[in-house]
């Protein structure tokens, strides 16, 4: 049960309570992009959430099996997973347009300076790294002391990733259970932290580009 609690209190401290923040009256705030608030995020909210998930996964494992060296594994893993999460994002845009999409401004905006692009590129490593590192390395790893099997971890964990990406509306929801769907089962066919995470970075950049484009 102590597990379960743990989790709780990381997913709801880490993840949901600043979904729910960026949501105001049902409607999604846009921001402007700030290089300033994104330099702070990393120091102040990314690099403290990792340590925390990292040291609970440390204190709790052995250390013969605390292993997470890069290898071919994330070589392989990333070269698949970041094709499949552009093809599963455009096709979603692409569907959104003419499938019930809301009209309204974007949610966000992209850097206009080269060292604003290097922030953000920073920015969106450190938050794939944060997200891989809780929901697949953190809560995949975790199945055997919550009773899980694969599949059923699995499910837990694209339902809270889905449900913390709510703020993005319904299109951005099934965005993130269709994407986290395929890294959590990338995750447990390559054992690989690195190569989804990376991944994930690389697509979160390529949205914010071709936002710049299409804007």
């Amino acid at each position: 049960m102590g597990i379960y609690i743990e989790a709780i209190i990381l997913y709801i401290v880490l993840f949901f309570s600043g979904s729910a923040a960026q949501i105001t009256g049902g409607t999604v705030q846009a921001t402007a992009f700030s290089a300033p608030a994104e330099i702070y995020k990393i120091i102040l909210y990314c690099i403290p959430s990792l340590a925390l998930i990292w040291y609970l996964l440390i204190r709790s494992w052995k250390l013969e099996y605390w292993v997470v060296k890069p290898g071919r594994k994330d070589l392989i893993s990333g070269l698949i997973t970041f094709p499949c999460l552009l093809v599963i994002g455009i096709t979603i845009a692409f569907i959104s347009l003419y499938v019930g999409a809301a009209a309204g401004q974007s949610a966000f905006f992209s850097p206009s300076t080269a060292s604003d692009w290097i922030i953000l590129s920073l920015s969106c490593f450190f938050i794939a790294y944060l997200e891989e590192s809780f929901f697949r390395f953190y809560l995949l790893n975790k199945r055997k002391e919550m009773n899980l099997s694969s599949a059923s971890a699995l499910t837990l964990s694209v339902a809270l990733f889905s449900v913390c990406h709510i703020y993005e509306g319904p299109w951005g929801f099934l965005n993130a259970a269709i994407s986290g769907t395929l890294l959590g089962f990338m995750y447990l066919r390559y054992n690989s932290l690195h190569g989804i995470a990376i991944a994930h970075g690389l697509y979160n950049i390529c949205v914010y580009i071709l936002n710049a484009l299409i804007n």
